[in-house]
């Protein structure tokens, strides 16, 4: 039976008049999706393990370096919109493609739910020096807090709004929040590490746990900070000569990152220590209010919910670029291909923002607090490892085919930064478990994510028949 090939559908990059980002908007996408609400939450979610933390976020930050040069070099040899999804389907089939994809798609939208919800704690600390934010009712037994499901409501349902208006305005406001953002994170990486004492980072390791394992488990933590790597590789297609760019944007990204994480996070745990940042919901505010009193907590607060907002209006663009990208190849529903008047994936930009509407109101019955933001974070950052590994494994698979037909260049280089990048992606799997609760708690991230899994079953047997062969890999170049 010959594979029917897929309704051809207008592709925003193939138009030479589609706007589309130069280097500093596609930079900023990196920099705006990697560094969102994430890293001012994280001091907290790492509190349980202690200082030991800064190991792992160290080694957590040589697995995101790995996968930067990664897709900065898969890109370049296979400059297609998807990313991940692109690499994978291309190494290896559209049945393996398409389970990628959907993955992929699930760390998008279920990363929006945490993201927000992380904006959210900011949201309640700025304005709860001005209202009461008591809006509490009892479902299923348990206390759940309306108002910051409402906030989380606005903060996922906005930025989709923004993206509908097209590219343009997108790019724009990724790119001015994205220069918001660092300022906090810059002051804290240098001014802030005047106000550091040694004596916060004792005892080392808080968590119970032997050494490994709680680096272990902290690593798993980090890895949900460095979520974005490879988004200027998803996007390709709106990226002005993406055969350049898309590289650059996500070294330069990636590294900018990177060093404002390391400097900034050791500051936070050195100045306001493990106990106080356990009981913290905006640590970064905690730890500006120890430097220069609560004017300089609300500023920090206001700066974190503009950073959060930015990077919920650089991943809800995500959301509906992957199904894109593989809806033109017939790997997924073909509405996820339509482009509005404006050039945007409107029902991907909705469907995936319902899911992950659906995903926070959900976790939040049951959980409060961190425990929702630590139970999406795994799930997002398993269904995000998978595809990484994936990407590392078509890498390898490429790679070693060039070696047997000839000799080529860095070839040693690329085989070892696929390697790392695939044994972090491993391990950020294997240590997405919330240690030390009953079964069904420490393993929900998994559960939630194989259940998100599982509904996309249906969707391929009903795609297999439409699904479009995947083109040839092109050559290897240096």
């Amino acid at each position: 039976m010959t594979t029917p090939a897929p309704v051809q559908r207008e592709n925003p990059a193939s138009s030479s008049t589609a706007p589309r980002m130069r280097l500093p908007q596609s930079t900023a996408l990196i920099v705006g999706t990697i560094i969102g609400v994430g890293i001012f939450n994280l001091p907290g979610s790492l509190a349980a393990y202690g200082p030991i933390s800064l190991v792992a976020m160290a080694l957590t930050t040589v697995g995101a370096l790995a996968l930067a040069v990664l897709f900065a070099r898969t890109s370049r040899r296979l400059p297609a919109d998807g990313g991940p999804y692109a690499y994978a389907r291309a190494a290896f089939g559209n049945a393996t493609g398409f389970s990628n994809a959907w993955l992929y798609w699930i760390t998008a939208w279920s990363g929006n739910a945490a993201i927000v919800v992380g904006w959210v704690f900011y949201v309640q600390y700025f304005l709860a020096e001005y209202w009461d934010l008591g809006w509490m009712v009892v479902i299923a037994g348990t206390d759940v807090n309306l108002l910051a499901i409402s906030l989380c409501l606005v903060g996922l349902w906005l930025p989709a709004a923004i993206n509908a208006s097209g590219i343009k305005n997108m790019a724009s406001f990724q790119y001015w929040t994205s220069i918001i953002k660092f300022v906090p994170l810059a002051i804290m990486s240098t001014i802030g590490l005047l106000y550091f004492s040694t004596g916060n980072l004792t005892p080392f390791n808080v968590s119970g746990e032997s050494t490994m394992a709680a680096i272990g488990g902290a690593m798993a933590l980090c890895l949900f900070s460095y979520l974005g790597v490879e988004t200027a590789a998803v996007a390709a297609g709106r990226v002005e000569d993406p055969d350049r760019n898309v590289p650059r944007a996500t070294i330069f990204g990636t590294l900018a990152a990177a060093i404002v994480y390391l400097l900034s996070l050791l500051a936070v745990f050195g100045i306001v220590g493990s106990p106080a940042l356990s009981e913290s919901t905006a640590p970064f505010s905690t730890a500006f209010g120890e430097m220069w009193g609560p004017w300089a907590s609300q500023a920090a607060a206001v700066a974190v919910i503009i950073s959060g907002f930015g990077a919920l209006v650089g991943w809800t663009m995500i959301c509906a670029e992957m199904p894109m990208a593989a809806a033109r190849d017939g790997v997924f529903p073909a509405r996820f291909a339509h482009l509005s008047r404006r050039q945007m994936p409107v029902f991907g930009i909705v469907m995936s923002t319902l899911l992950a509407s659906v995903a926070m109101v959900v976790s939040f019955i049951g959980n409060a607090g961190y425990e929702v933001f630590n139970v999406l974070l795994y799930m997002s950052g398993i269904t995000a490892a998978i595809p990484y590994a994936f990407s590392a494994l078509a890498q390898l698979k490429w790679r070693f085919a060039d070696h047997r037909k000839l000799h080529t260049p860095r070839f040693v280089r690329d085989v070892t930064v696929a390697l790392v990048a695939l044994i972090f992606s491993l391990l950020f799997i294997w240590f997405s478990r919330i240690t030390g609760e009953p079964f069904l708690k420490e393993f929900a991230p998994f559960i939630m994510a194989g259940v998100a899994f599982l509904v996309g079953i249906p969707v391929y047997l009903a795609q297999r028949d439409q699904m479009a062969e995947p083109e040839p890999v092109p050559e290897y170049r240096n």
